[in-house]
């Protein structure tokens, strides 16, 4: 439920464009706030929480400090997003960066892994729609258009939940509009978030370690085919599928199965670990969601010049790769065509 909603104008600082603080809440009506509820809250549909994180400390972390305000004492709200706004600003210098409306809301009990929690959301407008407007008029109709925001897409979000303040509270985000560099911009330079390393971290972080050591790796060290390696992909993605807990020494048995290839795997972990500053589990719960979002990535096709591309679902001994006096070629054995 909405308790109170402030709304600023947060412009392009490197293109010149202004802040614009607003002096007053926006008076709201129960009708009006359930629709505000509606879009701000349902594009949050992810599994994958986070923190926010500052490596000299969180007093230093700007929109953690004034969330923090807001919890304590939610008369301060107009004061605090007013910060935020401003810090947002100085965030706001890419080019690509369009300006719009910056909304900070106070959420009372939203259900967080099934409890209710006070929030704080942060929200961003940056597109616009046009829209027409179809009126009476005597014996006919006005027709005419008007620009305003289309309430099926939000453009940003991020739901501060009143939970763990001591570790930077949880949190989660939303970003569908910027995809390149830009995007940083919203996730990095101004939430400065981390992801919170539980079960959906340690799926999907070892998941893509799988993936990168099979497509970059094996080819680097081993005599592999493209066959081999779409191989390596399906049974690794089979594992995490039909298994409800991972364990490293299972999967290194039954998945990469040769001595050779588990220690060069083994390196390539640690190796991993230390550029991307993280710690990989040996053993954890595997969570589905994460196998589900990995999957559309574990993509085991075998590119054959322009011609052919060979999609690889299951048994790698159904395929044979040889060569004539034609030229390289895969055989391939099936029973049925569909």
């Amino acid at each position: 439920m909405i308790t109170a909603v402030a709304i600023h104008k947060v412009g392009n600082k490197g293109q010149q464009e202004p802040l614009f603080i607003s002096e007053q809440l926006i008076a709201t009506t129960p009708e009006l706030n359930t629709t505000l509820e509606a879009y701000f809250l349902n594009s949050f549909k992810q599994t994958e929480y986070f923190h926010f994180h500052h490596d000299a400390g969180l007093n230093l972390h700007e929109v953690y400090q004034f969330a923090q305000h807001i919890f304590k004492e939610p008369e301060q709200l107009l004061e605090q997003s007013a910060l935020l706004a401003r810090h947002l600003y100085q965030q706001s210098t890419h080019p690509k960066i369009k300006g719009g409306e910056f909304y900070v809301v106070c959420f009372k009990e939203l259900i967080l892994h099934g409890e209710p929690v006070n929030a704080v959301g942060l929200f961003k407008t940056e597109h616009k729609d046009t829209f027409l407007k179809v009126a009476p008029q005597d014996t006919s109709f006005d027709l005419h258009t008007e620009e305003g925001i289309a309430l099926n897409k939000l453009d940003k979000g991020c739901l501060i939940y009143e939970r763990d303040a001591e570790q930077g509270y949880i949190v989660a985000v939303v970003d569908q509009t910027n995809k390149g560099s830009e995007a940083q911009y919203w996730t990095d330079d101004f939430l400065q978030l981390r992801q919170i390393e539980d079960d959906y971290f340690h799926t999907e972080n070892t998941l893509e370690l799988c993936k990168q050591f099979i497509v970059k790796q094996l080819p680097e060290h081993f005599e592999v085919s493209k066959a081999d390696q779409a191989d390596y992909l399906n049974r690794s993605l089979s594992f995490f599928k039909e298994r409800e807990d991972f364990q490293l020494q299972d999967f290194s048995r039954e998945v990469l199965q040769q001595p050779e290839v588990i220690q060069r795997f083994e390196e390539y972990r640690s190796n991993y670990e230390e550029e991307r500053d993280l710690q990989l589990a040996d053993q954890f719960t595997i969570a589905g969601q994460a196998v589900k979002r990995q999957t559309r990535s574990y993509k085991s096709v075998i590119k054959l010049d322009k011609n052919f591309h060979i999609y690889v679902h299951g048994d790698r001994n159904l395929i044979e790769q040889g060569e004539d006096d034609q030229g390289r070629f895969y055989k391939i054995y099936f029973k049925e065509e569909f």
